[in-house]
C-alpha cells in the first residue's frame, strides 16, 4: 500500500480513469508522446555530457541506473531502456503500472515497474545515477517533502531532472485556458495552476537538499504544427537538471 504524504488522492483518481489511454497516440495523451521525443533527445545529451559519454552511441546509457518517478504507462521509461539504461519506473496509480508492465513485455524491454513512491524508496535505501521527475512536481501535495525524498535518491555524482510548468499569467493562459479549454489538447482538469512551480522555487528547494541547478531550458510548442522545441525562455514549460553541490 502506497501511503506517502505527498500523494494527492484526486490526482490518483484522475489518472486511474485515463490509465488505459497511455499508449493511444491519437488519444488524450498524444501531446505527451510528442513531448517525449523532445525530452528524450534533451535527456540523452545532458546525461551523456554529465557522465562523459558519447551521445552518438547506440546504447549511450548502458549500465546507468535510472529512476522514473510518476512513470505512468511507461512512455519515458521505455525510451530510456531503449538507450541501454537499467530503468526502475514507479507510480502511485496501480492501473498505470499494470499498463506499463504489459506494454514493456510486448516490446521485449526488461523494465522494473513498481507501485511505489519516492518516500518508500528512500526508506529502502535505494540510490540511482539518474532520477527523472518529468511532469510530476505539479501534481504532488507537499512539494518540499517530495523533493527532499527525491534528492536522497540521487547517488553521489548522479543527476536529477525535473520537467514542470512555471506559475505566472502566461502559464495560466497557455497551459490551462489554451491547452485545456480552447485547443482541447488536454482533458479539462489535467492541471491546477496554483500547483505550478516557479524555477526559483525549485532552485531554493534543491539548495535546501544539497543540490544545485545544473542546466535549465524552456519548452515551447507551435499550436498550428503541434511541434515542440527547446527554448531559452522558461515562461511556461521548462526542464531543469540538479546535481550535488
Amino acid at each position: 500500500m502506497v501511503k506517502a504524504q505527498t500523494i494527492d488522492p484526486r490526482e490518483v483518481d484522475y489518472y486511474t480513469r485515463l490509465s488505459q489511454q497511455w499508449w493511444d497516440r491519437q488519444g488524450k495523451f498524444w501531446p505527451l508522446h510528442l513531448l517525449n521525443e523532445l525530452r528524450v533527445q534533451y535527456l540523452r545529451e545532458e546525461i551523456c555530457s554529465h557522465f562523459g559519454r558519447s551521445a552518438e552511441n547506440d546504447k549511450p546509457l548502458a549500465g546507468l541506473n535510472i529512476l522514473d518517478i510518476g512513470c505512468g504507462g511507461g512512455i519515458l521509461s521505455e525510451s530510456m531502456a531503449a538507450l541501454g539504461a537499467n530503468v526502475h519506473g514507479v507510480d502511485v496509480v496501480e492501473k498505470s503500472i499494470n499498463v506499463a508492465r504489459q506494454h514493456s513485455r510486448q516490446e521485449g524491454l526488461a523494465i522494473e515497474y513498481e507501485l511505489s513512491s519516492a518516500e518508500e524508496l528512500v526508506e529502502r535505501g535505494r540510490k540511482y545515477d539518474i532520477v527523472l521527475n518529468m511532469e510530476v512536481v505539479e501534481h504532488v501535495l507537499d512539494l518540499p517533502l517530495f523533493l527532499s525524498a527525491c534528492a536522497k535518491l540521487v547517488a553521489e555524482g548522479g543527476i536529477m531532472f525535473v520537467a514542470t510548468i512555471n506559475r505566472n499569467p502566461l502559464s495560466w493562459l497557455f497551459a490551462i485556458v489554451g491547452a485545456e479549454y480552447i485547443l482541447r489538447w488536454l482533458p479539462i482538469g489535467t492541471h491546477c495552476w496554483r500547483k505550478f512551480v516557479q524555477p526559483g522555487e525549485l532552485q531554493a528547494l534543491f539548495e535546501r537538499n544539497g543540490l544545485a541547478v545544473g542546466s535549465a531550458v524552456g519548452v515551447s510548442v507551435n499550436p498550428l504544427t503541434r511541434r515542440f522545441r527547446l527554448d531559452r525562455r522558461l515562461a511556461v514549460n521548462y526542464m531543469l537538471s540538479a546535481v550535488h553541490r
